[in-house]
């Protein structure tokens, strides 16, 4: 077994644990992994073993990555996949928008209305409906991006207003920090706004996922109703 193949299998047993902790299925929960360290043959071996939910902090480095994969899967070999999606996690400038959709599955991080009328602008001229999440900053922290706690739902409201674009649900980071009381109170407070946003029933069926919980924090993410994991130090460093 290689080493990527067996922190794969840790962390899938570390998911499976939660979810009995917490009284979920497994299938619940996805994984997302995060490719920002990783080398093109680390990101293969990923995909050999089935992982196909891949995920991006930099536009930068998501362009050629995507293309390098998409050359490596058109190799025909019967037991790859056929196709990987691309998740944008990290922060969105408006003015990479156009460079993003044609390649993203899901952006997980709109944090303002501006952007979210950039996508659903640029969406609309390639005749796309884009998926998105709601990035909400449910630690207060300045240094990072989100929406504030208590602006969320009246932006969640817009957005789900707009053509073109599908708002899944929220996500959100837990604070830089070692007290796990801290890191959970974040993600209880997003499933909070979750469940607020679900009751006013304006973002309709589609809206079902939490986006929360990366290496260090991703089994108390679980435990706190995150459905979308986003994984990548545990798998690759």
């Amino acid at each position: 077994m290689s080493i990527i193949a067996d922190k794969l299998q840790q962390v899938n047993q570390n998911i499976e644990k939660a979810c009995r902790r917490a009284g979920r299925e497994t299938n619940s929960v996805s994984l997302v992994v995060v490719t920002k360290t990783a080398t093109p043959e680390q990101i293969h071996q990923v995909v050999e073993l089935g992982y196909t939910e891949l995920g991006e902090n930099r536009i930068q480095q998501l362009k050629p990555l995507a293309t390098e994969i998409d050359e490596y899967l058109a190799a025909e070999t019967p037991s790859l996949p056929k196709k990987v999606n691309w998740h944008m996690i990290g922060h969105l400038q408006r003015n990479k928008v156009k460079q993003v959709l044609p390649i993203i599955r899901l952006i997980h991080s709109v944090d303002t209305l501006r952007l979210a009328e950039e996508i659903a602008d640029n969406s609309k001229k390639l005749d796309i409906t884009t998926q998105v999440l709601l990035q909400v900053n449910c630690s207060q922290e300045h240094q990072k991006h989100g929406v504030p706690v208590g602006a969320a739902i009246h932006l969640a409201e817009q957005m789900c207003s707009m053509p073109n674009m599908k708002l899944l649900g929220l996500m959100t980071m837990a604070p830089f920090t070692e007290d796990l009381s801290e890191i959970r109170k974040a993600f209880v407070r997003a499933r909070e706004i979750f469940e607020e946003i679900k009751k006013e029933r304006f973002a309709g069926k589609d809206f079902q996922h939490l986006s929360m919980g990366m290496s260090s924090d991703y089994q108390i993410a679980i435990e706190e109703g995150s459905t979308i994991l986003r994984i990548g130090s545990a798998i690759f460093n």
